[in-house]
């Protein structure tokens, strides 16, 4: 699951960099308007994600977040095994793929402690996502995965984890989506900090 993560000072110069290597025009138009303070991205906050756009790359800001059926719920999280079977993920796994980038990612074991997950010697991991539009809004969601060892000791979902040189083809490349989705991500880094906090339910799907 992924229910809170972070970004930083690396984070952004590594997404405007990343943009800048793809497409110089775009990141002049998109990437460069893009402040960042370092700081914890919550459910229902604005976030900068990366998207496709022509033959490049663009960056975007988005809330993160489904509305509920019920109205009251905020639903962040889709899971890959049947992302393609809800109405409410489908086409946006099958048109309108995201990444988003982070400096890494917690999560909280039984004793409530606090775990950051991130990618040893890399500024910046890279989670697959899709979005929809909802009223005047993009909105997304993070798509989670199946824990692999790095991640079991805490808890069994995590977040789909893209390589720097997937991005383009997850964004762009329609018959490789499935592949993706059954993708095991690499090994992840972890380290402990004891916050005690109290974790809100969070709905999976």
């Amino acid at each position: 699951m992924c229910g809170r993560y972070y970004v930083d000072d690396d984070t952004a110069r590594e997404i405007e960099k990343l943009v800048r290597q793809v497409d110089e025009k775009m990141r002049q138009t998109s990437a460069a308007g893009i402040h960042l303070q370092a700081k914890d991205i919550h459910p229902s906050e604005l976030a900068p994600v990366i998207t496709a756009e022509g033959d490049g790359l663009c960056c975007r800001w988005q809330k993160w977040g489904f509305p509920g059926f019920s109205g009251k719920q905020l639903i962040f999280n889709a899971r890959c095994e049947s992302a393609l079977e809800k109405r409410m993920f489908r086409e946006g796994v099958e048109s309108r793929r995201i990444v988003v980038p982070a400096a890494g990612f917690y999560e909280w074991n039984k004793n409530k402690e606090k775990n950051i997950f991130y990618r040893k010697g890399q500024p910046v991991l890279f989670m697959a996502g899709l979005y929809n539009r909802y009223q005047d809004e993009d909105r997304f969601v993070i798509l989670t995965t199946a824990a692999n060892d790095s991640m079991k000791p805490v808890h069994d979902r995590m977040p789909l984890v893209l390589e720097r040189d997937e991005i383009y083809k997850w964004l762009n490349e329609d018959q490789m989506v499935e592949t993706f989705l059954q993708k095991m991500p690499a090994l992840l880094e972890r380290r402990v900090e004891f916050e005690q906090i109290s974790i809100a339910e969070s709905r999976l799907f």
